[in-house]
């Protein structure tokens, strides 16, 4: 192996894990709201996990059953629309899991910048990542289902918190008489 193959790997390897902390900063700057509410579905990592495979399944599922059919450019991007919704969703929902790491690691500046934290948070998880075996299969799949999971429950607590919106009709004030 030449030192180009060796550098090769490496800056793949680091390519990656910046994408990674990428989208959960983006997460965090788009979707504060969201992004707390999947940290708060974290407290029950057992619950998410099973949760996550069984709503990430289906997608995944159809995906590859389009992706089977092969000759058909159509089915092989609704395959990759299918798989995006699965991978940019956990991307998103895991923010709140890199958040909750960075929660733990405390800096004085976090109240002023609170994206700090999922920074701080993402780059641990994402060193995590870098474990043989267990960190490169196990917990990437892992977080992302997870955070697919986390998004989905996000979504529909922010829903149920939400007023149902009421129209009231507003009479027209009374004008007096032209003369």
């Amino acid at each position: 192996m030449i030192m180009a193959d060796i550098l090769k790997i490496f800056l793949l390897i680091l390519g990656g894990m910046f994408v990674f902390v990428a989208f959960w900063l983006a997460g965090e700057a788009l979707f504060p709201t969201m992004v707390e509410s999947a940290r708060r579905q974290y407290r029950r990592p057992g619950k998410l996990t099973f949760a996550g495979l069984a709503l990430a399944a289906p997608f995944i599922g159809i995906a590859l059953l389009l992706f089977q059919k092969g000759n058909n450019p159509l089915f092989n991007i609704v395959g990759f629309v299918f798989l995006a919704v699965v991978l940019l969703g956990g991307h998103i929902g895991s923010a709140g899991l890199a958040k909750h790491i960075g929660m733990g690691l405390p800096a004085p500046g976090d109240d002023a910048q609170p994206w700090r934290r999922v920074l701080r948070g993402g780059i641990v998880l994402v060193l995590t990542f870098l474990l043989p075996f267990i960190g490169w299969l196990g917990l990437t799949i892992w977080t992302l289902v997870t955070g697919f999971a986390a998004l989905v429950f996000a979504v529909r607590e922010s829903r149920s918190a939400v007023p149902p919106v009421t129209t009231t009709s507003v009479a027209p004030p009374n004008l007096p008489a032209a003369a």
